[in-house]
């Protein structure tokens, strides 16, 4: 994800509720009635609420980390750095709920994934009937059974 993604879960969002056709909020009470009913669904909403609640871990150690640095003298102490490390791992969190979300509705069922489409494209041109004959070749006339052995 990029370091400007300012509002990846908004955006995620976004695409979520045009996908589905209903506000994020609609579609959660929709999977919580019927969690079986659109097994896509079900997944995005979970992991929508697990990227959310890893943004907001993630605004918090920055909130943190800001408030440590402003009383910091010139160097950074070891509480500090530890800060820095809890918002990197918080944005690693955030970023990797927010690729399974992506990767959710790019393989939705119905939606062609880009690996779909690179092979279709590979495809094209190419020879459409199938790579191995369908039928039995033809065999070939043999002379008919003498009742000796065929080996000698």
């Amino acid at each position: 994800m990029a370091d400007d993604a300012d509002d990846v879960v908004g955006v995620l969002t976004e695409q979520i509720e045009q996908r589905f056709g209903m506000s994020i909020g609609e579609l959660k009470i929709a999977v919580a009635a019927a969690p079986d009913a659109n097994r896509q669904a079900t997944d995005v909403v979970r992991w929508h609420g697990l990227l959310t609640e890893s943004q907001t871990a993630l605004e918090r150690a920055e909130d943190d980390l800001l408030r440590a640095l402003e009383t910091q003298p010139s160097e950074v102490d070891d509480p500090t750095m530890d800060l820095a490390h809890r918002v990197n791992a918080a944005v690693s969190a955030r970023d990797g709920r927010a690729m399974v979300v992506r990767w959710l509705l790019a393989h939705a069922p119905g939606k062609r994934s880009p690996e779909a489409d690179r092979l279709a494209r590979l495809n094209r041109g190419q020879r459409q009937s199938p790579a191995v004959p369908t039928s039995a070749p033809a065999r070939p006339e043999t002379a008919p059974a003498t009742g000796r052995g065929v080996l000698r």
